[in-house]
């Protein structure tokens, strides 16, 4: 079995998921609606790779 450490881990796929949402609802708004869907995507994984990388570096 793994060894679980004291911190708890920060899940990432409700950001990515959010971020998809919301950049297929603005990019709906501005009539691109597979652009937002993209860049949403992108922008989550950003941050979600941002907050892994923050995780793994506090131990």
């Amino acid at each position: 079995m793994e060894k679980q450490s004291g911190s708890a881990s920060r899940a990432g796929g409700a950001i990515i998921a959010f971020s998809i949402l919301a950049g297929a609802l603005i990019g709906a708004q501005q009539g691109q609606p597979s652009a937002g869907t993209v860049i949403g995507a992108a922008v989550g994984t950003a941050i979600t790779l941002a907050l892994y990388f923050y995780d793994r570096r506090r131990g």
